[in-house]
């Protein structure tokens, strides 16, 4: 089955009352930097667009939720829970987590030495924010503080 998703996210933005959306122009080169050691002496952190929040947490709001859910990286998979605007593409997810929150094979990267470590906590936040002025100046600080104060080496990013 083909899912159109320009449309849908269209509609969907439209039935939220938002104007057409405008898609992101960088105008410079992201930051990347190459990996100052081997990854097997690397600790590693994870960031899932995914509404993926632990049981206990507070699941995300459809509306513009810039809020970050920090996650213990010992979260069994039954343990996680999702909530996103987009809704019809958390079928999967909630069958399977590691399709879209891939905590438990990050756990086995460690344990078999292909990683360094894994950082304590992993982070999720809802990417279907319209704002992208609030992705910039809330949500992307944030999560670069979560990951400096656990002295991630590199960092796992899981668009949904």
């Amino acid at each position: 089955m083909t899912v159109g998703y320009m449309q849908a996210i269209t509609e969907r933005y439209k039935s939220l009352g938002y104007a057409p959306y405008r898609w992101f122009r960088a105008e410079d080169a992201p930051p990347w930097q190459p990996l100052s050691k081997p990854l097997a002496a690397a600790r590693v952190g994870m960031l899932s667009t995914s509404g993926a929040y632990a049981l206990g947490q507070v699941a995300y709001h459809y509306k513009d939720d810039t809020s970050i859910r920090q996650i213990p990286a010992g979260t069994p998979d039954e343990d996680l829970r999702f909530s996103h605007l987009t809704e019809n593409y958390l079928v999967d997810p909630r069958r399977d987590p590691a399709c879209i929150f891939p905590l438990r094979t990050l756990r086995t990267l460690a344990d078999e030495g292909f990683i360094g470590a894994l950082a304590e906590d992993v982070f999720s936040c809802m990417g279907a924010v319209y704002s992208q002025r609030r992705v910039r100046e809330e949500m992307l600080p944030a999560v670069l503080a979560s990951f400096k104060a656990q002295n991630i080496d590199a960092a796992l990013l899981v668009p949904m």
